[in-house]
């Protein structure tokens, strides 16, 4: 079943201000639900790594850890001498650039330093975003509360109000233009690993079969793949295996062909396969090929991951996730991706007119991202690690010097293949920045359109309507308020539920949830209105579960809270101790065992075991109403907000929400796909509303 209606919402920035009594009862009926996430807070305990472990996980991490770096000495002096060498000397200096680049990017930046600001395992772009959003109030999504600070996994640290750390967390709050110029540079950096994952299959199997060209810059790329790509592999083994193993591996590669082109000038080209001796040369083609397969496949993987992000951070459509793996949670699939991924890929390998070209296009993808993540370090190292500004200062110029010399020599071949990377970023970039706008809109018209708890409890317990049995969950983005769906949805039909459960299920920047600390439940007004508010959180790692799964731990922490609920009111003396005379101190808690020695005591005992009893009663009839109404039927009430651009609106915006947001949200997945709900159970409320 679904409704329409057409709503023109205006966003008043003052009406916060504007508090008075109805204000005050707004509080008092829907508070924050600090009090619940207060005491789920550490039931969730992470598992040590021991050094067997360890090594197990260095071991495994190999593959990820060797991705395309392993084959740029494939094609590195290839692209440094493309005609003959004049002078045996320039390949020692080659050679030392090489290895200086090998040193200071990936091992000593990225294996170092930006692989330790991961967060929990999870890296790329978004990654770092996310670590920023916990320590300072820069998401532009302003769906957060105090009460998300209490999950285990939401570590963040206090500022000193005079300290570096804290006037760099102010002067990123005080404008949303600064917010959004953030967001907008994490964008950049995930739109240019994107058009990584096309370049690298390309480039990496065809130097592997042929040693063709390519930037020089190339030798640091896979270290973005690796960042964004470390999955449920601690830091320390891959530190371990890129340090033992493929770092050396490298050297002696890059040293091995050096040492053929002093005395075979005239091989450039292929020095690497005429560096090979003949008795193992067919096992090292192979396993070049393999290598180049491995690379391909790591910023492939990369690309699923910073879109699952992107995604739960609301900056990219919703598309399908499919979880490859039942013990790590991390190892997805995007179908989609993948598909546009095959389809750019041999467009790009069709369409250039020279295989040198793909590696100008290559090199400008690679260092863009390496700039946008130095940016993103200087934050990391200020708010996060809360470094001193002497090592920021020199850890930002002494990055940008070395990948800005980078920059500066592939400017140059923009019109050489450099391009192709730029439209293909600008391309995504304008797919996930109208997305995110319309998320923005949608979320602040649902914020502003909410109702208002005296309007609820005005319609009484029956809210106006007959209550049917059942059970109607309707979904929201509000973690807080009684979103404008619900008064559409009981204005337009005469007949609501027994149990009205407002279901809000949103995504923290966090890469996990612990189950134990997901849901957050509490009660909407009076117990006779049976109203709940029921707060579904997820990290941008975690896996939405199957429908009969997620409605039975919802109902489960429902009925819990219930449970609680009657032992806290039971409870509700528990600090106060009543002095009767010197003899007796009667507690709350202990009143029952308490010796009786006066009237006065027997009756106050007798009271409280009377209320105690009574409101046993009433939470045992309480949730034998919640169980039969949830026997009786579960219905999913979801609101499918249009989002139209006004008539006096700006040309780009009507272009930007008419025509691109329109067609990205009739070519996604319907949010009822995504929450797994089964079409029998499904109730659309559609809504229009203009900006």
């Amino acid at each position: 079943m679904e409704m329409t209606s057409t709503s023109s919402v205006e966003i008043d920035e003052d009406s916060d201000q504007n508090k008075g009594s109805m204000w005050d009862l707004e509080q008092k009926l829907d508070q924050p639900m600090d009090e619940e996430a207060g005491r789920l807070r550490n039931m969730y305990k992470e598992k040590k790594c021991s050094a067997l472990l360890l090594m197990r996980f260095a071991f495994q991490s190999l593959g990820v850890v060797y991705g395309d770096l392993g084959t740029s000495p494939l094609y590195v002096f290839y692209n440094t001498f493309p005609d003959k060498i004049e002078d045996p000397e320039d390949v020692i200096g080659a050679l030392s650039l090489i290895i200086y680049s090998l040193t200071l990017i990936p091992l000593l930046k990225y294996v170092f330093l930006v692989c330790k600001a991961n967060d929990n395992g999870q890296g790329g772009t978004f990654a770092l975003y996310s670590l920023l959003c916990r320590h300072a109030n820069i998401k532009t999504i302003p769906n957060q509360h105090r009460s998300d600070e209490e999950l285990t996994t939401y570590s963040r640290c206090t500022f000193h109000e005079k300290s570096f750390a804290a006037k760099t967390k102010r002067w990123l709050e005080k404008y949303v233009s600064r917010k959004n110029a953030l967001l907008i540079l994490v964008m950049v950096g995930t739109c240019m690993v994107i058009g990584d994952g096309i370049l690298t299959p390309a480039i990496s199997v065809l130097s592997a079969a042929g040693g063709i060209t390519v930037d020089h810059p190339h030798i640091s790329e896979s270290t973005e793949a690796l960042f964004a790509d470390l999955g449920h592999f601690p830091v320390a083994a891959v530190q371990l295996a890129f340090t033992v193993v493929v770092f050396p591996c490298l050297l002696l590669a890059y040293c091995g062909q050096a040492a053929y082109l002093v005395h075979n000038r005239d091989h450039a080209a292929d020095a690497f396969y005429r560096s090979i001796p003949d008795s193992i040369y067919w096992p090292v083609f192979v396993i070049a090929n393999i290598a180049a397969v491995v690379a391909s496949q790591a910023t492939i993987s990369a690309t699923f991951s910073i879109i699952k992000q992107a995604l739960a951070l609301g900056c990219f459509p919703r598309v399908k996730i499919v979880h490859t793996s039942k013990k790590f949670v991390g190892q997805i699939y995007v179908p989609d991706i993948n598909w546009i991924l095959m389809v750019l890929c041999i467009v790009v390998t069709a369409g250039f007119r020279n295989q040198s070209q793909i590696g100008n296009a290559y090199g400008t993808a690679v260092v863009i991202v390496m700039l946008v993540t130095t940016l993103l370090m200087t934050l990391i190292m200020i708010l996060v690690w809360r470094c001193h500004w002497i090592l920021v200062v020199l850890f930002t110029a002494l990055s940008l010097v070395i990948e800005c010399t980078y920059f500066s020599a592939v400017i140059f071949k923009i019109d050489q293949g450099g391009a192709v990377p730029l439209v293909i970023a600008a391309a995504f970039l304008l797919i996930m920045y109208v997305w995110h706008y319309g998320t923005i809109k949608r979320y602040e018209f649902e914020m502003h359109s909410k109702v208002s708890m005296a309007w609820i409890l005005g319609l009484g317990p029956s809210l106006g309507l007959v209550r049917v049995p059942g059970i109607g969950l309707v979904y929201t983005e509000l973690p807080s308020g009684v979103p404008h769906i619900f008064s559409h949805f009981i204005i337009n039909l005469p007949a609501i539920h027994s149990v009205v459960v407002l279901v809000c299920v949103k995504y923290l920047p966090v890469y996990t949830v612990p189950e134990e600390e997901r849901f957050l439940v509490k009660r909407i007004g009076p117990k006779d209105f049976h109203m709940f508010r029921c707060v579904a959180r997820y990290g941008y790692k975690d896996l939405h579960k199957r429908d009969d799964d997620f409605e039975k731990k919802l109902f489960d922490s429902l009925f819990m809270f219930v449970r609680l609920e009657s032992m806290m009111e039971g409870c509700s003396d528990s600090d106060h101790e009543y002095n009767i005379d010197d003899d007796t101190t009667i507690s709350s808690v202990d009143s029952i065992i308490v010796p009786v020695k006066s009237p006065v005591h027997a009756n106050y005992i007798v009271d409280r075991s009377f209320r105690q009893a009574s409101s046993q009663t009433e939470t045992d009839d309480e949730l034998e109403f919640l169980k039969s109404s949830r026997d009786a039927g579960v219905v999913h009430i979801l609101g499918n907000t249009a989002v139209r651009a006004r008539r006096d609106a700006r040309f780009c915006k009507k272009i930007a929400i008419d025509y691109i947001y329109a067609f990205l949200r009739k070519i996604c997945r319907e949010n009822s796909v995504i929450l797994n709900v089964p079409h029998e159970n499904l109730l659309n409320v559609g809504q229009i509303f203009y900006v």
